[in-house]
């Protein structure tokens, strides 16, 4: 079975960066494309980031592209998510989520993924 493990989140000053790490439970993980999202109070679960199986595929949503990386650990079985520059409209939990096959594409529907973290909680104070 899979699980998904977030952490990194916390309290952070706007203009400042965090890394979010997602630990899965082991090399099943290696072979699932892999997604970050996240989730304000009040609104719907938005898809972040994802990166492909082989890692070959990595896609940003418009809106925090350039300001964010996805990358992946296959040896660590973990995926990251580095975010700078935060603005306080960054504040959310942030998921990491697993999807059993891999179609060569990138999905960014949440109801797509078939695994999903605790989720972490980041807060961006101004």
């Amino acid at each position: 079975q899979v699980q998904l493990v977030e952490s990194g989140g916390g309290l952070v000053q706007a203009g400042g960066s965090v890394r979010l790490s997602c630990q899965t439970s082991g090399r099943t993980f290696n072979n699932y494309p892999m997604a970050w999202f996240r989730q304000a109070p009040g609104k719907e679960r938005e898809f972040l980031a994802g990166i492909s199986g082989r890692g070959f595929i990595i896609e940003y949503a418009d809106r925090v592209k350039g300001r964010v990386t996805i990358s992946r650990d296959y040896a660590k079985y973990t995926v990251a998510l580095q975010m700078n520059s935060l603005k306080s409209e960054d504040t959310a939990v942030y998921y990491c989520a697993a999807k059993v096959r891999d179609y060569g594409v990138i999905i960014r529907s949440a109801g797509s993924y078939d695994y999903w973290g605790q989720g972490t909680k980041v807060t961006v104070s101004s």
